[in-house]
């Protein structure tokens, strides 16, 4: 039997753990205290990291896009913003891409398409719609009344072929915007066609998708100068190639552009 001294000398080690803030002083089994810190200490450490990370990709983001800024908005000429793309290394889709692939067509036109990025044919020859897509828009802009070497100019919303031909990234879009708005300040087109949902979702970003917002003018205002042109979605080439269906209504958005061109612009 314990004496009232033990008792005592338990209580007061009991009470001086309960005041150091070790209030679990009994447990079933033996803890391993030491573990339980260096694991706890580990995870705080890989946290840390894992901010400081996140950290240096958004200042790296943020870097990027500043640059690009300064490089596009210097540009005077649409050479010098070509060349401003070449020199410019913010983006990571530049390492893997054979060419910079700028545009095609007739750059005093008041008529601009713009898609989404370039393939895998676009990148190996350095020009845009190329590949099979290209070849069928080249088809549907006959019929309608265009031509590349004569009345209309052609872009993308990114210069470099991504990987496998995914999409932009919304960050790959951020980082190299200022190009593309560099690139409709110097050109001035009366009306731009966004060629997909992609190039939508780069101008105007809506709630709606290309199925629901094709065919319908929006205005658009460049950032940098406040260059306003009257924008139209419709779908991109691509589309119609797995979806034929789908044709009529890119011919009947085609002829609605030219009807429009015609009515404001004459001969186009």
């Amino acid at each position: 039997m314990k004496s009232n001294s033990d008792l005592k000398s338990l209580i007061d080690t009991l009470k001086f753990l309960s005041d150091i803030g070790e209030v679990d002083v009994l447990e079933a089994e033996p803890v391993k205290r030491n573990k339980a810190v260096l694991v706890e200490a580990a995870n705080s450490i890989n946290t840390s990291e894992s901010n400081d990370i996140k950290l240096l990709e958004k200042v790296s983001k943020t870097e990027a896009r500043r640059k690009a800024e300064e490089l596009a908005y210097n540009a005077r000429t649409l050479e010098e913003l070509y060349k401003a793309l070449l020199s410019f290394e913010g983006c990571s889709l530049k390492s893997t891409a054979i060419h910079t692939v700028f545009s095609d067509g007739v750059s005093s036109s008041k008529i601009m398409f713009v898609g989404e990025a370039p393939g895998a044919e676009e990148d190996k020859l350095g020009k845009p719609f190329v590949g099979q897509s290209g070849q069928l828009l080249d088809k549907f802009l006959e019929w309608a009344g265009f031509s590349r070497s004569k009345n209309i100019y052609i872009s993308n919303t990114i210069p470099w072929r991504p990987p496998g031909n995914r999409q932009p990234t919304s960050e790959e879009t951020y980082i190299c915007r200022p190009f593309l708005e560099r690139h409709i300040e110097l050109i001035r087109p009366k009306f731009l066609v966004m060629l997909g949902g992609t190039a939508l979702k780069t101008f105007h970003n809506p709630k709606e998708g290309i199925v629901t917002l094709r065919g319908n003018w929006m205005p658009y205002t460049t950032e940098n100068e406040g260059v306003s042109v009257e924008t139209m979605p419709i779908f991109h080439p691509a589309f119609l190639l797995r979806s034929p269906g789908q044709k009529k209504l890119f011919w009947r958005d085609l002829l609605q552009i030219r009807l429009k061109a015609e009515a404001e612009l004459g001969d186009v």
